[in-house]
């Protein structure tokens, strides 16, 4: 297939890519500026292949890049500011707001110019698993209702901005994305960062369910959508092992031979991070529905294996 991809210069993006080129894709990435480096991982991959990057203005539909369209097979979104970069101040966060709606709106804007009988007949988009807010003990499907924090809001806004793709004949995808782990990953690191100066410990109650996904399921649950036909609406990108915050954080101390002893108060946590605590205390029991029911296999569907290869490769 011929993938474009809006937010292929990102963390998830680069190993997304990286896997589409070694299944031997052709890959379009949109790019704001001048494009990172081809990183290592991609060197050799897809029978010598590499991505092109085209300019794109994620406030527009207008552009050379939309002309792409009409060639491609599927269009995967994964624009926006990063989630995980600290302060959120007022303005910061209508920025991660902004950002993941105007770019999925010039998208689906540009597929709605472009006739229909060429139009990509699949749209991936992501979104996040704060769509459902902080839900206590709720076991949380694909079916289940949206919250009302933050996040929560503007996961819901970006996939509103995706689903208007779906009147123009087109499949549309919604990831719901929980923390990814991976070594680059920004809001993992600055989870497991008091661990390696010895003052880790529990955040909040430790009480709250922690959804959490690997960074290779992430890319194979992308994959998924791409390929599957059948799915289609939101999907749930999260490791089966579900555990509450306290047991992530015991198991952290354990893969890095560090107590877990100092458990960070909500309110200290609130006061340093202000709004972007929430990603740390807001707690959800969201489980892998429409995955497991499609037949995907994770790679590291367990909280070991998957804290083991990250953090001691790393």
């Amino acid at each position: 297939m011929k993938v474009l991809i809006a937010g292929g210069s990102g963390f998830i993006g680069h190993h997304l890519v990286a896997r589409l080129l070694k299944d031997g894709h052709e890959l379009v990435v949109l790019t704001r500026g001048r494009p990172r480096a081809v990183p290592p991982t991609l060197a050799g991959q897809g029978q010598g292949a590499s991505p092109r990057y085209v300019t794109w203005d994620p406030k527009t539909p207008d552009g050379v890049w939309s002309s792409e369209l009409s060639s491609a097979d599927a269009i995967v979104n994964l624009a926006g500011a990063s989630i995980g970069r600290w302060p959120w101040t007022r303005q910061r966060m209508a920025e991660l707001l902004s950002s993941r709606r105007s770019a999925t709106a010039a998208l689906v804007q540009a597929l709605e110019r472009t006739p229909a009988e060429r139009r990509p007949p699949v749209l991936v988009s992501a979104s996040g698993i704060d769509y459902y807010g902080d839900r206590g003990d709720e076991v949380i499907t694909e079916d289940s209702r949206a919250g009302d924090s933050f996040l929560a809001t503007l996961s819901a806004q970006w996939e509103t901005e995706a689903q208007r793709a779906e009147p123009l004949g087109v499949r549309v995808v919604r990831i719901r994305t929980a923390m990814v782990f991976g070594r680059e990953a920004v809001a993992f690191r600055l989870l497991t960062l008091p661990f390696r100066f010895f003052v880790g410990g529990p955040l909040g109650s430790g009480r709250q369910w922690f959804t959490w996904i690997h960074i290779d399921d992430i890319v194979g649950l992308y994959r998924l959508a791409l390929e599957n036909q059948q799915i289609s609406g939101p999907l749930n990108a999260v490791a089966p092992d579900i555990r509450r915050e306290g047991e992530i954080a015991k198991e952290i101390g354990r893969v890095l031979h560090r107590p877990a002893l100092f458990p960070v108060p909500s309110f200290v946590l609130r006061l340093v991070l202000g709004k972007e605590a929430q990603l740390l205390l807001h707690g959800r029991h969201a489980e892998p529905a429409k995955a497991t029911k499609s037949g995907y296999r994770f790679q590291f569907g367990g909280l070991p294996q998957a804290l083991e290869d990250v953090l001691r490769t790393g």
